[in-house]
């Protein structure tokens, strides 16, 4: 909105000339994420600890030192979405349609996640939405994005798949785009929804994440860095380092309430959201594959739970002491700081990965 407001003043106010650039409006951007949250988090903790009284459910099964968290409020994604949103349309160019379509993931995504959250409440029990309506609205929702996505994409990349390191490879697959998309979407939200078990353990990487494809988005949006690392060239991608700038903004400010001991939970309305608008980000920018490096410790924790449930439903057996995989470090002994470190520190080193993949071409 400012973009709009303010960049057709620059010929009269030099000053301004600063809204024309992506780097000046994703730091601000920033900022602004970080400051909302300081700003709401306070007053919505103090509410949402009135209205759930007992907070989120604690699973029966879980580990003891769970039972500690009893009365923690969940619901936390809604200050993590109000002010990524906020940020995203006060600095980005809004005529920008992918920016629109991953604020359409997000706040979408973030919406099953709020029903799922007040379900669990309500009910009382860890089960919330029912698994499978929870799935038709993801793909749904999804399904929207990637008919969209595909219809934005220029002619060579619109149905193809990008291979990392590989100079100038694109896989042809057609219509697949669509359930392609969908499973990027749908599997990066559900696997950081599954990361999001102990506190500051799922945000962090979130953060690293958005911070790689804020990274990527620039440089995929930008034609001669693109094509200096023979990275596939999108027109506009730009625009979405400042949705990515506001997400780490987001991420910190819920992290310094998520810090544990939590005052408050992210929910599902928080990680469901924040998965989700990753792997819309990654189809727009053509980088699916990497977003796998770059978020390998949300599928670690994923394949886990796989593991677990084939081994058990094959063999009666399982192959860890309790899924996802920090449930398991949890309870051979493991202290929950020293999961959540040991994890952010994967993460980085993963992220590290991904990015290096940017030049290996």
């Amino acid at each position: 909105m400012l973009y709009h407001l303010l960049v057709p003043l620059s010929e009269e106010f030099i000053v301004f000339n600063l809204f024309r650039y992506l780097t000046f409006r994703t730091g601000a951007a920033i900022m602004t994420a970080l400051l909302i949250c300081f700003f709401i988090a306070p007053p919505m903790i103090r509410w949402l600890k009135k209205k759930q009284k007992e907070g989120q459910p604690i699973r029966d099964d879980g580990p003891e030192t769970h039972f500690a968290k009893a009365g923690t409020p969940t619901m936390g994604g809604l200050m993590i979405l109000i002010s990524v949103s906020i940020s995203t349309l006060l600095w980005s160019d809004l005529s920008n349609q992918y920016v629109w379509i991953a604020l359409l993931v997000m706040v979408g995504y973030g919406l099953i996640g709020f029903g799922d959250d007040y379900l669990k409440l309500t009910k009382k029990n860890t089960k919330g939405l029912p698994g499978k309506l929870k799935l038709l609205a993801q793909l749904l929702i999804g399904g929207v994005a990637a008919v969209w996505v595909m219809g934005l994409l220029p002619g060579h990349l619109s149905q193809h798949v990008a291979i990392p390191i590989l100079k100038d490879v694109y896989i042809y697959i057609g219509l697949f785009f669509i359930p392609w998309a969908l499973l990027v979407m749908v599997g990066a939200s559900n696997a950081v929804n599954l990361t999001d078990g102990l506190d500051g353990l799922a945000i962090v990487p979130v953060a690293i994440a958005a911070a790689c494809f804020g990274f990527i988005s620039y440089l995929v949006g930008n034609e001669i860095y693109a094509e200096y690392l023979n990275i596939p060239y999108v027109v506009g991608t730009g625009e979405l380092a400042i949705l990515c700038g506001a997400l780490i903004g987001g991420a910190m400010g819920f992290l310094w309430y998520n810090a544990p001991p939590a005052a408050i939970f992210m929910g599902d309305t928080g990680s469901l959201a924040m998965g989700g608008v990753l792997g819309a980000i990654a189809v727009i920018v053509k980088h699916e594959l990497v977003l796998a490096i770059v978020g390998g410790l949300f599928v670690l924790e994923t394949v886990s739970v796989i593991v677990q449930v084939v081994s058990f439903k094959l063999t009666g057996k399982r192959v860890f002491a309790m899924a996802p995989l920090h449930h398991h470090f949890e309870k051979k002994g493991w202290s929950e700081p020293t999961i959540v470190i040991r994890f952010w520190i994967i993460a980085v080193i993963l992220a590290l990965i991904g990015l290096g993949t940017l030049k290996l071409r």
